[in-house]
């Protein structure tokens, strides 16, 4: 028995879980309050994909007659779906891999329409080792019986999402409302007869949903709904991503139907006052008490109740995530298409963590800024940060981390990049970022250093008029310098990137697609993806449409409010630009099609660019700035030098010169210097060692050189140490 469970509805991921339930658990650790955590979309994935799962479809799909002819193809194989399965899943969750040579082998998994992209793939995959290939193919296998699921099972099926159009935009609640008092669903069946079973285990007093998504919603409601019918005892409270942007003017009480609570924002101090309510006042559920950011009924009306003067938890205090209780070793990894960025997403078990609370920038116009889950910035201390890591491995068993950050900030990145390599931990982590001038080369190596893989920013509209209009704060000067750093340090840079924000011109989404082309031609970008701009209501776009010459489309909010229909004062279709924008991309990832007119990826009349073809080798070669700040944290990542003296001679002078010996990972360096400097040299190199705690200044550094040397920048900006600065001699 448990005071709580805590549900993560169908369905989210399938390779790692959301975090938001292992946030909460590990939480309520620190206060000593007992808790049970699911990942009910996973558990319904694995039941519905396994031999006994494709039986049943298959039986229940036997009476289907107009059907497409993929789905007939389907169903006349189905024997070969059921024999295989089983052994399919066991590979893609890492159990099973020398299946990966017969699944490349071919004749081995049955195929039908998704394979057909396979001819204008495999170039884009022609590079990938078996194991990859093999979960690409293992991939387009499970979306095959997705795609039947669909048409002859249960049509709002989808890996990540159930129902989602339910959700989305949804003002009323009718239309969800309506679709609840209608029989259970195929899938509705499963998920309901795991719940059931989960709770006569579990036992909880209270059930916390958390709704990350429009496609989590449906299933969240049918299971609130299956506990009010069969264990009507125990209250239910959902919070998460999606009450947290939509659910902020509700006033339908059929809500309430289904859940007793709703909480915004932060969910630790709400979720340990409703704890205080159900649990300890058991006996007097109609006490008066204290609530934080809390929808619920009373007298017949929906109430916000927001009484409690405790304020919210800080960052530090709210403990490490918890992903016990979580079947990690059941996850499944998948490789749907071959956009870099988007495996990291689908493909290995991430361990999620956050670096900071908020958002150290704050406003981007098309954010929902004014929402506390981005307005309020607290950094963790990076040493509590890797302690959270380190907990973590412990835990899971993986070392692979994704902070889910709005944008990671430069300079706790830093912090946390040398805490990781003091302590000599290996992990592999990558994060979101944005693309600003702080992230120098050298920091960019450090962060390598540390195991950072991947960083993903927002390069949104490549438009210097627009991003000063978003409230960027970068140019696109900026971006491809930074970009270039990432890239040249061996970290993987993915770039968001929009068309269709208020304003924009045809001009501008050509000249956009112009600059990201140079960007990718020079390999500076290796991944990215269009998408086309959305205006939600707790942006600035949409609190101030008026300021960005949009007109919103208003409509009764009695349900959820966040994406607003709207028309842009310049007429233009944007949309239309969409297949053309993302082909395009699609080629320009792979390395191809650089020669292309811009003309050639779209069926109507467009503009030519007005960006110069060499506009971002020009930005790239602009001259490095060589001042250095006094207050520059000046850190060697290398290793000890092998010293060897000798002497050298000229003009019958002779000098006693010592030759450094450098060895990395990849080759050893040299260099020579003068005796006493060499020595001077060695010594500071252990000092200002990326293992040891103290860390000198540039100032600092130059202050100790010059009690016994003169001229120190002329010793700093010589050959010997240019070399060591090549090699891992960083100011940061």
């Amino acid at each position: 028995m448990k005071d709580f469970l805590l549900i993560t509805p169908p369905f989210t991921q399938l390779n790692t879980p959301y975090p938001a339930t292992a946030y909460i658990k590990g939480f309520l650790n620190t206060k000593g309050i007992s808790a049970f955590q699911m990942d009910l979309g996973i558990e319904v994935i694995l039941e519905l994909f396994s031999k006994k799962g494709l039986q049943d479809f298959f039986l229940f799909s036997n009476s289907k007659t107009d059907i497409s002819q993929n789905s007939q193809r389907i169903f006349s194989l189905q024997n070969n779906y059921i024999t295989t399965i089983d052994s399919v899943i066991s590979f893609l969750q890492g159990k099973n891999p020398s299946l990966a040579r017969q699944i490349c082998s071919g004749n081995f998994l049955p195929e039908a329409s998704r394979f057909d992209q396979l001819d204008d793939m495999e170039w884009a995959f022609g590079t990938m080792g078996m194991q990859d290939k093999a979960k690409h193919l293992a991939t387009l296998y499970l979306e095959d019986l997705s795609d039947f699921i669909v048409e002859c099972v249960d049509e709002n099926f989808g890996f990540s999402r159930y129902a989602e159009r339910l959700g989305r935009s949804a003002n009323s609640f009718d239309e969800l409302y309506f679709n609840l008092q209608n029989e259970a669903t195929y899938i509705d069946k499963i998920t309901l007869k795991i719940l059931k079973e989960r709770l006569e285990e579990v036992q909880p007093k209270l059930i916390c949903f958390s709704v990350p998504f429009p496609g989590n919603l449906y299933s969240a409601f049918r299971s609130a709904q299956f506990i009010k019918n069969n264990f009507p005892d125990i209250k239910i409270a959902m919070g998460g991503g999606f009450p947290n942007t939509e659910l902020r003017e509700l006033i339908d009480k059929r809500v309430f139907e289904f859940f007793d609570f709703i909480t915004l924002d932060d969910g630790e101090l709400p979720i340990e006052l409703l704890h205080k309510y159900v649990i300890n006042n058991s006996e007097n559920l109609c006490e008066p008490n204290e609530f934080k950011r809390t929808f619920l009924l009373q007298e017949n009306q929906v109430v916000y109740i927001n009484n409690s003067t405790r304020q919210d938890y800080k960052q530090s205090d709210v403990g490490t995530p918890d992903y016990s209780d979580l079947q990690l070793e059941n996850y499944i990894s998948v490789i749907e298409i071959a956009n870099p960025m988007h495996s990291l997403w689908s493909d290995g078990r991430w361990n999620k963590l956050t670096m900071a609370h908020g958002c150290y920038w704050g406003k981007c116009t098309f954010c929902d800024i004014s929402l506390d889950y981005i307005k309020l910035y607290e950094p963790i201390a990076a040493k509590i940060l890797v302690d959270r890591m380190e907990e973590l491995i412990a835990q899971t068993g993986e070392n692979g981390f994704h902070f889910v950050d709005e944008a990671a900030p430069p300079a706790l990145m830093r912090e946390v990049a040398l805490e990781i390599i003091k302590r000599k931990l290996v992990v592999s982590w990558w994060t979101n970022i944005r693309f600003e001038k702080s992230f120098t080369a050298d920091l960019c190596v450090l962060l390598k250093t540390s195991g950072c893989i991947a960083v993903s920013g927002g390069l949104e509209v490549a438009s210097d008029r627009l991003l000063e209009l978003i409230k960027k704060g970068v140019t696109v000067e900026q971006v491809a310098q930074v970009t270039r750093n990432f890239t040249e340090s061996g970290i993987m840079v993915h770039a968001y990137l929009m068309y269709g924000y208020p304003t924009q011109t045809v001009q501008e989404t050509i000249d956009s697609l112009e600059m990201v082309r140079q960007l990718f031609e020079l390999g500076v970008l290796q991944s990215g993806f269009w998408h086309q701009f959305a205006m939600t209501a707790h942006s600035p776009v949409g609190m101030f449409p008026e300021e960005f010459g949009v007109i919103p489309e208003q409509n009764e909010i009695t349900f959820a409010n966040n994406d607003i229909n709207f028309k842009d004062k310049t007429g233009i279709k944007h949309d239309k630009f969409s297949f053309g924008l993302k082909k395009s991309l699609f080629n320009y990832m792979h390395g191809i099609c650089f020669d292309y007119d811009l003309q050639d990826w779209f069926d109507f009349k467009i503009p030519n660019t007005k960006i110069p073809s060499d506009y971002i080798v020009s930005c790239l070669e602009k001259e490095t700035d060589f001042n250095i700040k006094p207050s520059a944290k000046i850190v060697w990542i290398g290793g000890r030098p092998i010293a060897e003296n000798f002497t050298k001679s000229k003009k019958g002078t002779t000098w006693n010169m010592m030759k450094l010996t450098f060895h990395d990972k990849t080759e050893t360096f040299e260099i020579s210097l003068e005796e006493d400097k060499a020595k001077w040299l060695i010594n500071s190199l252990e000092i200002i060692s990326v293992f040891n705690d103290k860390k000198l200044t540039f100032l600092q550094l130059k202050l100790d050189f010059e009690t016994s040397f003169e001229d120190f920048e002329l010793f700093w900006y010589s050959k010997p140490i240019n070399t060591l600065r090549e090699f891992g001699l960083l100011v940061l």
